[in-house]
């Protein structure tokens, strides 16, 4: 899917570049919020990623509850937890993270990807960063 065709679909729109979390991404990921933090409404951010964009291996920790939801808006990504085989991400697709589980997604190669991330909330909730997803690794999905 091209940029243009990509645009038509992604309704909740690209956003700016996501400079702020750059150092944890491969290529270009941009953010959208959806909500107003500074209210103290939920924190909710349309993110895309550019083709073969894709976030480091991380974890959501949290003592009790937290964890993240991705709702998935337009393009087609990759969705992956440490062990497990990666999992398709299309339009429609949610993806329910739990606290303390070490994972990593973002586009496919040859797609745009957008997903609405719902940070869980939780007690003593961080999120540490780990290693990049290696490009021998994202090139055999």
């Amino acid at each position: 899917m091209n940029e243009e065709q990509f645009e038509k679909g992604n309704i909740f729109g690209k956003g700016d570049l996501n400079t702020a979390f750059a150092q944890y991404f491969i290529g270009n990921s941009y953010l959208n919020p959806l909500t107003d933090m500074q209210k103290g409404e939920l924190p909710l951010f349309n993110v895309t990623f550019e083709p073969g964009c894709r976030n480091n291996w991380h974890i959501h920790h949290a003592d009790k509850n937290g964890g993240q939801i991705l709702i998935c808006t337009a393009g087609s990504g990759w969705y992956q937890e440490e062990g497990k085989e990666a999992v398709d991400l299309q339009p429609g697709t949610v993806i329910v993270i739990p606290a303390n589980v070490k994972h990593w997604h973002g586009a496919k190669k040859d797609s745009w990807f957008s997903h609405i991330a719902i940070e869980v909330p939780g007690e003593n909730c961080s999120t540490e960063w780990c290693e990049p997803i290696s490009d021998e690794e994202y090139q055999k999905l």
